[in-house]
């Protein structure tokens, strides 16, 4: 039985700060707000879902215990079973591709997908977890900050912080002429606060201004110890180049995603027109040090479990994890730049963490729409080494 995406929408990206203007919504709040909307749209609390599957990251205070279920009851969705999931930055894509899987096997019928994630409220790394808390864990394992990895694949590749930067701009300035045009408002669902005042209805992080700033950002990364780690494993570079900043990383951020799924037979039960099918996906993982090319394998491995090939995508959204990740993905698939993130990335818009891949897959639908598209692939990469694609095709 094929697996359809019936809608998907998202909350705007805050900034992950005391001052940002998600900062004050709990994280509960956060993706609540997104099931009461989705049943505004689609009236979906009338009939019988059969699960929920939220991504988040960091699965610890206001982000404990089952937050998907507990998310269920809290937004009136009492009879929905739900399950929370990690597969780190990658959580929501997985969310989603789990519940087409459930589709597709015939033990489901309707799932509700997507991630929440307030890093403002509950920081990274805030779990304990053995991987960066324990240290013989860390030695053996190697673990390096994302940004390390981001700055080996550019001294490996030969990268300079000029190309980064330019990378950089262009995400910026494409997500601020999508804004600026409405391309992200069929998905955009505003937060407000309990008494209907607006606290956020576009994303915060976009710079505007980031020609004026660009040059003036320190590298980021420098860490002897995880600069150690990278050099044990690649012999062959006498150091890393320290390329990486904030204005070419991309900045963390508080946000949700919501992603409905289902067979075609109850989408038309329901009245609803499905928007894609779900084709194929893929999870793959590499060298933990590096970290960051896992993306590109998902990529390719789902493209060709598809039986399709890149040239065949009209439309990626690939999550931008540092530049660096992104200049080797369009030079090894020899992707045509216009296809890859038209309209910005997280670079320019922020990474919600557990929340950032159903935002893909909510950019992607509507950019497919708009460009009248037939296939899409939506990727994202994850810590230690993760990587996850999804092939839609639009209906």
């Amino acid at each position: 039985m094929d697996a359809y995406i019936l809608d998907a929408i998202r909350t705007p990206r805050g900034a992950a700060k005391a001052t940002g203007s998600l900062a004050q919504v709990k994280p509960i709040d956060l993706i609540a707000g997104l099931l009461r909307e989705m049943d505004k749209r689609h009236r979906v609390s009338r009939t019988p879902i059969d699960d929920f599957l939220l991504g988040c990251n960091t699965q610890t205070g206001e982000q404990g215990a089952n937050l998907a279920r507990i998310a269920a009851v809290y937004a009136g969705f009492e009879n929905v079973p739900g399950a929370t999931l990690n597969r780190f930055c990658c959580s929501s894509l997985d969310a989603v591709n789990l519940a087409a899987l459930q589709i597709h096997a015939g033990m489901s019928d309707l799932v509700l997908a997507g991630g929440v994630e307030s890093v403002s409220r509950v920081p990274m790394f805030s779990d304990n977890g053995a991987w960066f808390s324990d240290t013989a864990v860390k030695e053996k394992t190697r673990f390096v900050h994302m940004g390390t990895a981001a700055d080996l694949i550019a001294t490996l590749e030969g990268f300079e912080r000029a190309e980064l930067d330019a990378y950089a701009i262009q995400s910026h300035q494409r997500a601020a002429a999508a804004r600026d045009a409405g391309k992200f408002s069929p998905a955009l669902v505003p937060v407000k606060n309990g008494d209907g005042v607006n606290l956020l209805d576009r994303d915060e992080l976009i710079r505007d201004n980031i020609t004026e700033l660009i040059g003036k950002f320190a590298p980021s990364f420098a860490d002897e110890t995880m600069d150690g780690y990278a050099l044990e494993k690649y012999p062959q570079i006498e150091n890393v180049k320290h390329v990486h900043h904030r204005g070419n990383s991309p900045a963390i951020a508080d946000g949700a995603s919501l992603v409905l799924l289902g067979s075609k037979e109850k989408a038309h039960a329901l009245g609803i027109q499905p928007r894609a099918k779900i084709v194929s996906f893929a999870n793959t993982a590499c060298e933990p040090v590096i970290m960051l090319v896992a993306a590109q394998s998902a990529t390719e491995k789902a493209i060709a479990k598809a039986g399709l090939r890149v040239q065949d995508m009209a439309r990626f959204e690939f999550n931008e994890g540092f530049a660096a990740p992104m200049l080797k993905v369009l030079r090894d698939l020899e992707m045509d730049p216009a296809r890859l993130n038209p309209n910005g990335g997280t670079i320019a818009m922020g990474h919600a963490l557990g929340a950032t891949g159903g935002m893909l897959i909510a950019t992607l639908l509507d950019e497919m729409e708009r460009s009248d598209s037939q296939f899409g692939v939506a990727a994202i990469m994850g810590g230690a080494g993760l990587g996850t694609a999804t092939v839609l095709e639009r209906v």
